[in-house]
């Protein structure tokens, strides 16, 4: 995995986790790699993962099941959609419509190119 200077790395594997649960590669109720698993895979610090894995049970989309392992969360799908929605409007929305002022470019001409793609 290719790490983004720009964010935090705990957030990018949360990320990664989301992409694995949205893709279909990790179903809900499945489980999931260990912290040391994961860490291996990705060549990163246990404690990261730790955080990581923190962050997405306080979003609920993963549960961990003592002694048993962390799974995918029965409705983990529908909990990163909520979650990706609100960050695409707080975060990209304004920043998308900052640059369209910026580069002067309007509705019409947004549409258009977006037929042309």
């Amino acid at each position: 995995m290719n790490f983004n200077d720009n964010k935090a790395i705990y957030l990018q594997i949360a990320e990664w986790v989301f992409e694995q649960i949205l893709n279909g590669n990790w179903k809900e109720g499945d489980r999931i790699m260990s912290v040391r698993e994961l860490g291996t895979l990705l060549v990163v610090n246990p404690n990261t993962i730790l955080r990581s894995y923190d962050f997405l049970q306080k979003l609920e989309v993963i549960v961990n099941r003592r002694g048993v392992g962390y799974f995918v969360a029965p409705d983990a799908t529908d909990k990163i959609i909520s979650h990706r929605r609100k960050q695409f409007v707080e975060e990209e929305v304004p920043a998308f419509f900052k640059t369209m002022k910026l580069v002067r470019m309007s509705w019409e001409e947004l549409a258009e190119l977006y037929k042309e793609s």
